[in-house]
């Protein structure tokens, strides 16, 4: 009998650790990633070979559990971020990879842009409509609209952008109704959103719904990204780089493994990203000789500031350099000289 009572307790105890893994935080915890090859995800038709790499840098983003988060506290490229700062306000989990994935799409657009206009290569859109990133709370849509719903009519006419949707509704008062078309799961489907004013003081009224353009470039020779569960947008300059590169008959790589990160812009800006000290880490792992951090135009604690921290502090030989758009990348790539063996 005497033996009965510490099984019990150690099956107790186990029970205890087990679920406390299933018990969430209000936090997110961020490690390094890893630093992946663009080459077998990025394919342009008829595109030219490369001998050297460009490689995307991600980061590691999850709910932190008791566990997590212990590691966490002690571990110097592990960074703990409180929910609300990564997600809206009242945002769920499901709405916030939806709106990464998005991020993503509209990332990988930006970047066939620019490398096809670099190379002189004639861009077309086909606007499809728009898909709703998140319904605000107690706003007409909620309970109306879902995350991920791809809306392709207001009040029976289609709209050529974001913008104009945004701009039709605007242009009513509180208290009209607009039906709005949309897809969900493949099937079509209707629905009539009464307006309510926004409690911003701007005196503008609409349905309470983030929203994302959904076009598809259109370009020749064709170009495919499989990016597969990779959100956010930070893959783009990355993106452009390879894709023009591939475009071009001379080799931008010479040779050598390059990773990088930024945002990439339609007009070929590159923009600021989170955890790069991560990134830092995972390209110096995967062998990477040269890193592309943005620079912010020389702001103080850039990226590429911030890169240069923790290159030092893990005492990598792979050089950072500094860009703040596509061209100045291009141009650096171009007057660098081939990698001997």
């Amino acid at each position: 009998m005497k033996r009965k009572f510490p099984i019990r307790l150690s099956i107790l105890a186990a029970l205890i650790l087990f679920a406390s893994a299933f018990y969430y935080l209000p936090f997110y915890v961020s490690k390094p990633g890893m630093a992946k090859e663009l080459e077998p995800i990025i394919k342009v038709e008829g595109g030219y070979e490369e001998e050297g790499n460009f490689m995307l840098t991600t980061v590691r983003m999850g709910r932190a559990n008791i566990y997590a988060y212990l590691i966490a506290q002690f571990s110097k490229y592990q960074e703990i971020y409180p929910v609300e700062e990564i997600r809206a306000e009242d945002e769920t989990d499901k709405e916030y990879t939806i709106r990464q994935l998005h991020m993503m799409d509209n990332s990988k657009t930006a970047a066939i842009e620019v490398a096809y206009k670099k190379a002189g290569i004639p861009v077309e859109y086909d606007f499809k409509g728009v898909y709703v990133l998140r319904v605000l709370p107690d706003m007409p849509a909620e309970g109306k609209l879902k995350p991920g719903d791809h809306v392709f009519e207001v009040d029976g006419n289609p709209f050529a952008s974001a913008n104009d949707f945004i701009d039709y509704v605007s242009s009513k008062k509180a208290g009209d109704i607009v039906k709005l078309s949309f897809k969900r799961n493949g099937k079509t489907m209707d629905t009539e959103i009464p307006l309510k004013a926004f409690d911003d003081g701007s005196g503008k009224a609409g349905v309470g719904i983030q929203l994302v353009d959904d076009k598809e470039i259109k370009v020749e020779p064709d170009v495919t990204v499989e990016s597969e569960e990779i959100g956010g947008p930070s893959a783009g300059l990355m993106f452009s780089l390879e894709i023009y590169n591939q475009l071009t008959k001379e080799d931008l790589t010479k040779g050598y493994d390059i990773a990088g990160t930024g945002t990439i812009s339609p007009d070929g800006t590159v923009g600021r990203i989170g955890g790069i000290q991560q990134k830092i880490v995972a390209a110096d792992k995967a062998g990477a000789e040269l890193f592309f951090a943005p620079f912010e135009k020389g702001a103080k604690d850039s990226n590429y500031e911030e890169a240069l921290e923790a290159a030092k502090d893990i005492d990598t030989k792979m050089k950072i350099i500094p860009i703040d758009t596509f061209d100045e990348a291009v141009a650096y790539l171009e007057k660098m000289k081939k990698k001997t063996s």
